[in-house]
């Protein structure tokens, strides 16, 4: 349900629902995300095969959550596009086919009881990365085709449309910085091994993790950039929706000036937030073990962020005055 907002006029933030035009081959993509996350929760239960030091089927079970909001938010942002419907429509199908392969051949391998990344131990293992490999960058192609579209179609309210640009761009960028996991350590460069690649940095893959998440807590892990900048395309206009919400009794909020403040507040400390987790990571240090100057870079982002706050909301006041 799309709520309409009135950049002109503080105080109508709610209005009549719009119907949702949902992207079919994405919602496809959905139900199989879906699908095969509920396979993964029986899974775990009944098969108690490890792989790399974690149960078997955690990591189908965290692609398919995933790819699940991915799809979900992108079938509704396509969706919602006035202009550019073909493309944007065969933009959205190839993103869909290419997530499709990748949960594929994920599963076949967990059934196979092999790594699906980075292996090219057999013929057959080398090919199914291959095929991920390169469907991964249609993928990311696909996604900046459809985030051109985004850009080039604002809708009434300043503040959405912000909102969803730059989540748009940052969850290009999360993507991307997935490609570093595909790099050969000098390890193995130096053994040439059955796997190229890895998402630990500073040991190899497998070791004591974070619960769920399994992101290493002794080492830096590149999977934490590239998810908390791939989802920026939901957290932004999340947080924009909670700030339309929370305007029906916060009344600076009903200015527009201080939501599309506040919005780039949020993306600018979201976007911070991915630099410092990517050069934690990158040098090679755990998550849940920051040094004194991760420390620093994230003081430095909460110093920011308040002064971005305070300067949105007191924009916002001076605009209401002027109206009153």
């Amino acid at each position: 349900m799309s709520i309409v907002t009135d950049q002109d006029r503080p105080g109508s933030i709610l209005r009549a629902p719009q119907a949702i035009r949902w992207h079919r081959p994405l919602m496809v993509l959905a139900a199989a995300s879906a699908l095969v996350a509920l396979m993964s929760l029986v899974g775990l239960l009944v098969d108690q095969r490890e792989l790399v030091g974690a149960p078997i089927w955690a990591k189908p079970l965290k692609f398919g959550v995933s790819i699940l909001i991915y799809a979900v938010t992108w079938a509704w942002l396509i969706g919602q596009l006035r202009r550019f419907r073909r493309t944007a429509w065969w933009a959205g199908t190839v993103i869909s086919v290419t997530l499709l392969l990748e949960l594929a051949i994920l599963v076949l391998q967990v059934l196979r009881g092999h790594r699906s990344h980075f292996n090219n131990g057999s013929a057959f293992d080398e090919t199914l990365w291959s095929i991920m490999g390169t469907a991964i960058v249609v993928l990311w192609l696909a996604t900046l085709v459809a985030a051109i579209l985004l850009w080039f179609t604002p809708g009434p309210d300043r503040a959405r449309t912000l909102a969803i640009r730059a989540g748009s761009l940052l969850s290009l960028v999360g993507l991307a910085l997935g490609f570093l996991m595909t790099m050969p350590t000098a390890a193995q460069l130096a053994t040439d091994g059955d796997i190229i690649g890895a998402h630990t940095v500073g040991a190899v893959d497998g070791g004591p993790g974070i619960a769920i998440l399994n992101w290493s807590t002794e080492h830096g892990d590149l999977r934490i950039p590239h998810f908390v900048g791939m989802h920026a395309l939901q957290l932004i206009p999340l947080a924009l929706l909670l700030l339309e919400f929370a305007s029906r009794r916060v009344l600076v909020l009903r200015s527009i000036s201080t939501r599309v403040g506040l919005v780039w507040t949020i993306t600018a400390m979201l976007a911070s937030v991915v630099a410092v987790v990517t050069w934690q990571a990158l040098r090679g240090q755990s998550i849940v073990a920051p040094d004194a100057l991760t420390l620093g870079a994230g003081a430095i982002i909460a110093l920011g962020g308040i002064l971005g706050v305070a300067a949105s909301v007191a924009v916002g006041r001076r605009e209401l005055r002027a109206r009153a």
